[in-house]
């Protein structure tokens, strides 16, 4: 291990849902797990996720507390655990290579084994869940440094892909991902569309129009996220604060697609009502993914919609180690189709964490960057 690590990490830390988070100082373990890493943090990301569990609407963190919040995260390594010292594609890591990593998938449940499901891994470790008192210490991306759990699987960073990039495809984007090989093949006859315009809704409308849906729509807002989903290539955008109602926006996209609604609808906006709205719009036989339904509410909704319209419904969440070498090739090979430095909003040194977490609450940016001092 590295003899000139400090003893402790500057961290943002969760202290009681409902108020603003602190910074600490957190204990950096001096033994690192076989096949576990020790990284310094080059760039962290916010997710919807972050403010939901800061607000206290996710639930079930009291025992965790004080908890590093962030899981969009990526760093360089500073120390290794016993065990080989490759990424989870068998290329060799040295230390100061950048990786992004998933939260810790066990590789021995049903799940994970014969279903190879490993997003439904049933002793998954997720960061963001564990005391920044208790070993390892080092639980979430907003800190100076991370500690990578032996179970995660972690994959290098390719030179040619910025640091924040990376960070937002550790969540944002291989969640999109997984989503996609979870729906199927999109044609070039499909109209696709794309309920939200936050990360999740933006990189969804990239995949879309790469994946050549013949006409990509996005309901959404503000207006400044919009005009991100147009440069990428959206064919129509309809503005949620001009076209209130949700009767209304199915309208317009019945009339879109004569009368008959659309092939494929994605959720990625997390709003409750969007369910049934997506339902709603959807043609009869039309396949529907739902990836932004992470909240704790019920909606009313009459499931024999679902029967007379003969619809699919495809659940996704999170994703595999795959899914991130994917995420990153994917930022790659489109680097000169899209934009992809419009999603990235200003950067805020970690001492500045609470005036990015109130940027996101207020739709201000889309995805407010944490850079972290490398010198």
């Amino acid at each position: 291990m590295t003899g000139a690590l400090p003893a402790t990490s500057r961290a943002a830390a969760l202290i009681a849902p409902g108020r603003p988070l602190e910074l600490l100082d957190v204990e950096i373990p001096t033994v690192i797990e076989r096949d576990a890493l020790l990284v310094r943090m080059t760039s962290a990301t916010l997710c919807g996720t972050d403010v939901h569990v800061a607000d206290g609407a996710a639930g079930g963190v009291g025992a965790a507390l004080p908890l590093i919040l962030g899981h969009e995260m990526v760093g360089r390594i500073v120390a290794f655990g016993d065990g080989p010292r490759t990424d989870s594609l068998g290329r060799p890591l040295t230390e100061g290579d950048r990786i992004v990593w998933t939260h810790g998938m066990c590789g021995r449940c049903r799940a994970c084994v014969l279903d190879r499901e490993p997003s439904l891994c049933e002793n998954r470790r997720r960061y963001m869940s564990e005391s920044a008192r208790t070993y390892p210490f080092l639980n979430g991306g907003f800190s100076e440094y991370g500690y990578v759990y032996p179970t995660a699987g972690r994959v290098r960073v390719p030179d040619d892909v910025p640091d924040a990039l990376a960070a937002a495809s550790a969540c944002a984007l291989r969640t999109v991902i997984h989503g996609f090989e979870r729906l199927g093949r999109i044609a070039a006859t499909d109209t696709v569309v794309v309920q939200g315009a936050g990360p999740v809704g933006l990189f969804a409308v990239a995949k879309a129009v790469a994946e050549g849906a013949g006409r990509v729509i996005v309901i959404g807002g503000p207006a400044a996220r919009l005009e991100v989903a147009a440069q990428w290539g959206a064919d129509v955008c309809i503005d949620v604060a001009e076209v209130t109602s949700g009767r209304e926006r199915s309208a317009l996209v019945k009339d879109l697609t004569d009368g008959r609604g659309a092939p494929v609808v994605l959720e990625m906006s997390g709003i409750p009502a969007a369910f049934a709205e997506g339902i709603d719009m959807l043609r009869p036989g039309g396949r529907y993914l739902v990836v932004g339904q992470a909240h704790q509410r019920t909606v009313d909704f009459n499931p024999s919609v679902i029967m007379h319209k003969q619809a699919t419904l495809i659940g996704s969440r999170s994703a595999g180690v795959d899914h991130y070498w994917k995420a990153l090739e994917f930022l790659r090979a489109n680097a000169d189709r899209f934009a992809w430095d419009a999603l990235l909003s200003h950067r805020y040194r970690l001492d500045e964490i609470n005036e990015a977490f109130e940027a996101m609450r207020t739709w201000s940016e889309i995805k407010p960057v944490i850079a972290f001092d490398q010198a």
